[in-house]
């Protein structure tokens, strides 16, 4: 996930799913403006490249088939949001430098962090592929990232060509949450925590959840002010609760 909001991680200093999620543009106060596209792509590529070199240079902690699987699944969301995302996104807003390098370092220590965690020191019993936790994290990161590449597409496609202005975002999450791409993310992380058992993905799942989720609350209350018909039972970004 982006930092910023997607996600991912970086996702958490910066979201670029589509107009909606970019209304404030960029600010020279934060440094040059650096293109959308190339900016993400670097600043994501860390929780990419980085997990891999350590599971290069690792030994049987790292060989052991959970630890493979569960670094997959990180490896995965970054190939993603690395190498595919920036791709998609259309016409984004510039990138402040000061945002990009915040962005640049988390993935570079998250990424360290995580991959340390997988291919040096989480050692798990056998069978561990068939435990509860794992099955049922896995699953929370599996829904979770597919809501999360569902709402960006959605968002990125709000308006048809040649169309301007702002729209509420329908389908999907959206239908219970304004924050349907961070529901996705956050919901993502905390599978991939339950389903590794190691306190560094832990970290990572709440680092998510207050930063997406305070995201999440600056975009409801835009689209309440925005809208006099945005639906009022929307909640922000947990469904039904929060």
């Amino acid at each position: 996930m982006g930092f910023a909001g997607d996600g991912g991680v970086c996702a958490l200093w910066r979201r670029a799913e589509g107009p909606e999620e970019r209304r404030g543009g960029g600010s020279r106060r934060f440094g040059w403006l650096l293109p959308a596209r190339p900016a993400w792509a670097l600043q994501e590529l860390p929780s990419l490249l980085v997990p891999l070199g350590l599971a290069a240079c690792g030994g049987a902690v790292a060989a052991a088939r959970p630890n493979r699987v569960l670094l997959g699944c990180f490896v995965l969301h970054y190939a993603h949001r690395a190498l595919i995302f920036p791709l998609l996104i259309r016409a984004g807003k510039p990138t402040p430098f000061f945002t990009f390098v915040l962005a640049l370092l988390f993935c570079v220590f998250n990424g360290y962090l995580q991959g340390r965690s997988l291919t040096a020191y989480a050692a798990y019993p056998p069978g561990w592929l068939g435990d509860s936790r794992f099955i049922t994290g896995f699953l929370g990161w599996l829904i979770g990232m597919a809501i999360n590449i569902h709402s960006d597409h959605i968002l990125r496609n709000l308006r048809k060509p040649g169309e301007t202005g702002y729209k509420i975002p329908r389908g999907g999450m959206f239908e219970y949450v304004s924050g349907a791409n961070f529901f996705g993310e956050i919901l993502e992380w905390f599978g991939f925590a339950l389903a590794c058992c190691t306190i560094e993905s832990l970290a990572f799942a709440l680092c998510s959840l207050f930063i997406l989720g305070s995201r999440a609350r600056q975009h409801h209350k835009w689209y309440l002010e925005k809208f006099e018909d945005y639906p009022k039972d929307r909640k922000i970004v947990i469904p039904f609760l929060y």
